[in-house]
């Protein structure tokens, strides 16, 4: 148990993470674009294919529907409500409906992106 007197610190928002669904191997097998693609269809999820360049940046903004955010290749950080998480090829978050994010293209290389929603 803490020493009451000690004073813990409270992490930041950019220090709190959100939870990014990652590639499993043993479970979905090889990573790929086309994987990536049949797994989040298989949920129900429509898919649009981005590449956003090395330095994007996408400054805070909304959208009106659910949707999920998937990297194929490159990194991605994305912050989700005040929470941080960064993406690397085949891991996805899903982003609520009215949900301020921002997100970031990470390092030199390019990220290639699907951008999945229901219907």
């Amino acid at each position: 148990m803490p020493d009451p007197g000690c004073q813990l610190p409270v992490p930041t928002n950019d220090q709190i993470t959100m939870p990014v669904r990652r590639w499993n191997l043993a479970i979905d097998g090889t990573p790929s674009e086309s994987a990536l693609r049949a797994k989040l269809e298989s949920l129900g999820y429509r898919l649009a294919r981005y590449t956003y360049e090395p330095g994007t940046v996408f400054p805070d903004h909304t959208h009106g529907v659910d949707k999920i955010d998937a990297v194929v290749s490159g990194r991605f950080r994305l912050v989700v409500n005040g929470h941080l998480a960064v993406l690397g090829p085949g891991d996805w978050i899903e982003i609520p409906r009215g949900s301020v994010h921002s997100a970031t293209v990470l390092g030199d290389e390019p990220v290639v992106s699907l951008d999945a929603i229901k219907l």
